[in-house]
């Protein structure tokens, strides 16, 4: 056979791989909504049986697609190979017993970590952190790496990210922030807390704001639904059923919203991935990175914008009846600024400073350099150092994030790639003219274009190459939040 026939094969046989993650992707998004809680051990039992015949189709490919030739195959048929490539070396390299093990300790782990969390305990959750970070230093020999063993783990959630990657973003990006936080403050442009954030809300008047935002963003509502869950998330089911979900706390309207726009955002990369990668493991976003540029881009720079608030304070004043305040006033309520110890409660300027604290954590734990009883102390350090602020009980610090307890090492850098990646998207585009003009469609084809319909076809350092001449630069990131606190 040729390669085009290997290829045809391949993409064939994919097709029931394909199915087990489409039933996979459904039975957890029933989990995190609709699912009664007694019917979570079974649960449990179905996606890990589902786990284990994803892997079995997806290695039944490997001589296949190790027959594969670069110099045979067009993007498509790279990126297939590429894909596929990657899914076929962890399975390799990780066997099915330590895959199984970091899910069972996982699995009591997030137990563990929700009692550590409410009793502000550290100690409770210490033991089951120093078993995940063996596991993931396990998996990271197993997976190999050139330079620092974090980079095996980066790699996973964002294709070619190295530590030296990373550090080059921080080292720019965090002294700048510095400063413009710093004046910022001293200058009392933007408030550090405002009136609204205590205000109570009706669930109902939220429920209809969000309808509105979402017709706004012209979310196609026959491919893509909005559900409530503790934790707002989004799922691609297939290529025309994207799911995503809020949460509705009482008080603080913004939250609610500007996790519908972020959410949304993801959506929108799925269901703009073109539909010729349907079926297909390029059917995907690329990387957790690239995925973040585009809710951070829709929730932070589009939605916490002038032109934004123009757009939405009608469909706030026609649902929530105490909102007395002009637009400007909204738009300050937007865009409150204070160092705060919460990583989700965090403004654009301060967020990415959370992201430093547990990267720094993550890269010694995983190096060998500190061990998990460190964790506390060096937390309220760097949050000191970072922000000025140092927390008073371990749920404010350490503890505050799910990710360790799911074994999500590697995850939290993506959250600032993300947002380097979206300064990139606004100094290539006319963000806020076309904002301002209620154009958000032409925002949508635009990110189209540069981004989504590529789906998992290139790298994300590729695809910035081809898309933007770019590398992970933050220069643009800062120069948008120069442009927005300090002009």
């Amino acid at each position: 056979m040729d390669a085009k026939e290997v290829l045809e094969k391949i993409l064939r046989e994919y097709r029931r791989a394909w199915s087990i993650a489409y039933a996979r992707s459904l039975l957890v998004w029933d989990l995190e909504t609709y699912m009664p809680q007694e019917g979570a051990r079974a649960r449990g039992e179905a996606l890990a049986n589902l786990s284990t015949l994803y892997r079995e189709k997806v290695m039944a490919l490997e001589r296949d697609v190790e027959g594969l030739k670069d110099e045979d195959l067009d993007d498509f048929g790279r990126g297939v190979k590429r894909v596929l490539g990657r899914e076929i070396k962890y399975f390799s390299a990780v066997p099915p017993e330590i895959d199984e093990e970091l899910n069972r300790t996982t699995s009591e782990a997030e137990v563990a970590w929700r009692k550590a969390k409410k009793e502000g305990k550290f100690s409770e959750f210490r033991p089951y952190l120093e078993k995940i970070v063996d596991l993931e230093r396990k998996i990271a020999e197993r997976l190999g790496y050139e330079g620092h063993p974090y980079n095996a783990l980066l790699d996973l959630y964002e294709e070619g990210l190295t530590v030296n990657d990373v550090d080059s973003v921080f080292s720019y990006l965090l002294p700048e922030l510095k400063h413009v936080l710093e004046k910022v403050r001293s200058e009392g442009r933007f408030p550090s807390k405002h009136e609204l954030e205590g205000v109570e809300y009706k669930v109902e008047d939220m429920e209809k704001v969000n309808r509105e935002v979402i017709g706004m963003l012209e979310m196609p509502m026959t491919r893509f639904r909005l559900d409530v869950s503790p934790h707002p998330f989004t799922i691609r089911i297939s290529a025309d059923d994207v799911r995503i979900t809020t949460r509705y706390e009482g008080k603080d309207f913004r939250s609610t919203m500007f996790s519908v726009i972020h959410e949304s955002g993801h959506a929108m990369y799925e269901l703009m991935i073109d539909k010729s990668m349907e079926f297909t493991p390029l059917g995907q976003g690329v990387s957790s990175g690239i995925h973040e540029s585009q809710s951070r881009f829709w929730e932070n720079i589009i939605g916490r914008s002038r032109e934004f608030v123009h757009l939405v304070y009608p469909i706030l004043k026609r649902h929530l009846k105490f909102l007395t305040q002009d637009e400007e006033e909204l738009y300050k309520y937007f865009n409150v600024v204070r160092p705060s110890l919460i990583r989700v409660d965090a403004d654009e300027l301060t967020y990415n400073f959370h992201i430093a604290v547990r990267y720094e954590i993550e890269k010694k734990l995983i190096a060998g350099e500190m061990s998990a009883s460190d964790v506390p102390s060096m937390w309220y350090d760097l949050m000191d150092k970072y922000l000025g602020v140092r927390p008073s009980k371990d749920s404010e610090g350490a503890l505050q994030d799910i990710h360790w307890s799911q074994g999500s090492f590697g995850y939290f850098p993506t959250y600032t790639i993300g947002n380097v990646v979206a300064g990139i998207l606004y100094y290539h585009f006319p963000v806020k003219e076309k904002v301002r003009d209620g154009k958000l469609n032409d925002v949508k084809e635009y990110l189209r274009e540069k981004v989504c319909k590529y789906g998992a076809t290139y790298p994300p350092k590729e695809l910035l190459r081809k898309s933007f001449r770019e590398g992970y630069n933050p220069k643009y990131l800062v120069d948008y939040l120069r442009e927005k606190y300090l002009a």
